[in-house]
């Protein structure tokens, strides 16, 4: 039986508790992002789409990792000052927190138990071949800015490729799909 994601704990940036159930009602997009990636500047397209959406029940969830190349190796208010001052990032910000690994925080084992294939998977993972990175269960996440969408029932709906930008058309209609609902 599969965890319900929205009473999984996670803190917020500045310490405080919480969890994806304070955004109940809401279509969430959670990410797991990193200030050193190549992929950092999907924060600037993160924040337009979250702009663009919030009015109509969007919030985009931002959980720094460190689990790539050590891509975010900063503490949280380090990352917090990155996010506002390089990107302007109006969206919620979480503690850092592992994706992958023995370590993966529950919240990223529910969202892969419950998606275990990504939209728009397979060009990137060819290139992170390249790079000599693969990955050993392909339902992990591969790698920062992977993309994991949950409808206003709590439910996760999409999963979405790192190269996957905010703007893809894939990934808008998916949103605007669940925010119509």
């Amino acid at each position: 039986m599969s965890t319900n994601i929205e009473t999984i704990a996670v803190s917020r940036n500045d310490g405080a508790a919480a969890s994806l159930g304070d955004y109940a009602g809401k279509v969430r997009l959670v990410v797991n992002v990193a200030s050193k990636c190549g992929l950092t500047p999907q924060y600037e397209g993160l924040e337009r789409l979250y702009e663009d959406k919030r009015a109509a029940g969007l919030e985009v969830l931002a959980f720094p990792a460190n689990n790539f190349k050590g891509q975010e190796p900063g503490t949280d208010a380090e990352i917090l000052d990155f996010c506002t001052t390089q990107y302007n990032v109006t969206f919620p910000l979480f503690a850092k927190i592992s994706v992958l690994g023995d370590d993966r925080h529950p919240l990223y084992s529910a969202l892969v138990e419950a998606k275990p294939e990504a939209t728009g998977e397979g060009p990137f993972r060819e290139r992170l071949k390249g790079f000599g990175v693969e990955r050993d269960n392909p339902a992990d996440v591969l790698w920062n800015f992977e993309k994991f969408l949950i409808g206003r029932n709590g439910q996760v709906v999409g999963r979405f490729s790192p190269d996957v930008k905010a703007d893809d058309p894939r990934l808008v209609a998916a949103i605007d799909a669940e925010l119509a609902k």
